[in-house]
């Protein structure tokens, strides 16, 4: 299993410019729960700065952001209350 399975839902923005990638995270966003681990996973360069930015002004929390062998960009957040 991989870790991005793991997380729980999975946002699959591989090949999206943004802004889509952080649409995509937001949709899923609204429906999990808090507590919810959602991976996103992007090859946009601008997702690694994005992603965390959109989580710290929703009050979500990153919990782990990792590039893999392949340079895809694997960024965990935690869902926060609402």
């Amino acid at each position: 299993m991989t870790e991005a399975a793991e997380a729980g839902e999975v946002v699959d923005a591989r090949g999206l410019v943004c802004p889509a990638p952080i649409v995509r995270l937001a949709r899923v966003a609204r429906a999990a729960a808090a507590g919810t681990l959602v991976t996103v996973l992007a090859t946009d360069p601008a997702a690694e700065v994005d992603v965390p930015a959109w989580a710290r002004m929703r009050g979500h929390t990153v919990v782990r952001t990792k590039r893999t062998d392949d340079g895809v960009l694997a960024v965990t957040v935690r869902i926060g209350g609402r």
